[in-house]
């Protein structure tokens, strides 16, 4: 992808504003401003955070050892603040308009204390207040493939600049505590396939069905076991690369990568996998998808799922709400929780949960890696066409990713699910 026309808006920072029309204006409005910067005050007052701004004024509820937020430019940050909400805080990051040193440690205490800023009681009036998801979002079999090539179809020299070598884009599961760990990432992203693929007693002669291909990893790992594996995408970019990785393995015979959508898919299988691809499907499809992985499943079959978690009251105060992350990083996204997946099964499918292990901080520790690697690749990711606005949001995005797990804010888990033989 290759931005064009950039204009400056200062601090050195380049937006496009035919790709970020949002953070190329600062938008206006008197109120809503003085409104945005009184109501930040009291919450940064509330957490374990420092707000530094550029006079030398310091306040929040931080002490000494807590994460700063600097501000660079105060009145454009509170001007986005007061017209985007949450959005417009991270348009602010995309924009220049603040930075922190740790900008994994602000967003956690962020991310820490939800609870302390908006009280359970009043989680559900969010969706009469935040803006509704575009129509135009809906997972349809349509909306489905424009929301993924949004995201995967970016380039696939981009992933491989901060991926390992596995091109492994999901939870990696860490031997022991994941924090800092010792153990090379691409070791640690084989064990997760591997116990997925143990889970769902993938051997010599099994019949397989990935929702979900990825960079073709798990494809590999299953065909090397003497399975024999549909993988379908809606990625261009991703079946190109899998098809040449997967022939480079020595394994294609085994292994047909098909651009489909899952409520396309026909035939029977022993097992489905999918990883980390419920998070794509939207709730209102979520009867749909488990329907679909219903139908493949041969009777007694078992299908190993992978999926981010929230805890159900915020799935609920969340649902079809516009936030940051589904407006510049997955369109049409939804996360899931345990409770949400417990009811579709039981409403649309023969299917039950047999098993599920959580490793949430494993999920930490691999975002910690991937935005390491990103941001130390920055020469190389400018090279490529991208600027320095969808640089500071691809960084944003992987420290609030990380900061949700590292706080508990999210969850991730595999599951078993297991079909009944009659």
């Amino acid at each position: 992808m290759t931005l064009v026309n950039n204009r400056p808006v200062g601090a050195g920072v380049a937006v496009d504003p035919q790709r970020w029309p949002d953070v190329a204006t600062v938008p206006s409005s008197a109120t809503r401003t003085h409104v945005a910067r009184a109501l930040f005050r009291r919450a940064a007052d509330r957490i374990p955070l420092r707000v530094r701004e550029p006079d030398g004024t310091e306040y929040g509820g931080g002490a000494a050892t807590d994460p700063v937020l600097r501000l660079v430019r105060p009145d454009a940050y509170f001007a986005r603040l007061g017209a985007g909400g949450t959005i417009g805080f991270g348009e602010a990051y995309m924009a220049g308009d603040w930075t922190a040193a740790d900008l994994t440690g602000v967003l956690a205490a962020f991310a820490g204390n939800v609870r302390r800023l908006v009280p359970a009681a009043l989680q559900h009036l969010r969706q009469a207040v935040l803006d509704r998801m575009p129509a135009a979002h809906d997972n349809t079999l349509t909306g489905s493939r424009k929301n993924i090539r949004a995201h995967y179809d970016l380039s696939n020299s981009l992933f491989g600049l901060f991926l390992d070598e596995t091109l492994t884009y999901s939870s990696a599961l860490f031997a022991g505590d994941p924090d800092h760990s010792a153990e090379p990432l691409a070791d640690a992203q084989r064990r997760k396939i591997d116990r997925l693929l143990d889970a769902a007693a993938v051997g010599m002669g099994t019949r397989v069905l990935e929702i979900g291909t990825g960079w073709g990893e798990l494809a590999i790992r299953a065909a090397r076991r003497g399975a024999s594996v549909t993988s379908i995408t809606l990625s261009t970019e991703q079946a190109e690369l899998a098809r040449e990785r997967i022939a480079a393995a020595g394994v294609a015979s085994r292994v047909d990568v098909r651009l489909q959508d899952y409520r396309e898919t026909t035939g029977t299988y022993d097992a489905v996998v999918s990883v980390e691809m419920i998070e794509a499907v939207g709730a209102k499809h979520w009867p749909e998808y488990f329907t679909a992985i219903d139908r493949r499943l041969a009777p007694g079959g078992r299908a190993g799922l992978q999926a981010i978690l929230m805890d159900d009251d915020r799935v609920r105060a969340t649902a079809d709400t516009y936030t940051w992350i589904r407006k510049y990083i997955f369109p049409g996204g939804q996360i899931a929780s345990v409770e949400a997946i417990k009811a579709t099964l039981r409403r649309a499918t023969s299917m039950r949960i047999a098993d599920r292990l959580h490793f949430g901080r494993h999920y930490a520790e691999t975002l910690r890696r991937w935005r390491e690697r990103f941001e130390a690749e920055d020469a190389a990711v400018a090279a490529l066409g991208f600027d320095e606005v969808f640089r500071r949001m691809w960084s944003f995005y992987l420290a609030y990713c990380e900061a949700g797990f590292r706080t508990g804010y999210l969850d991730v888990a595999q599951f078993l699910l297991t079909k009944p033989v009659a």
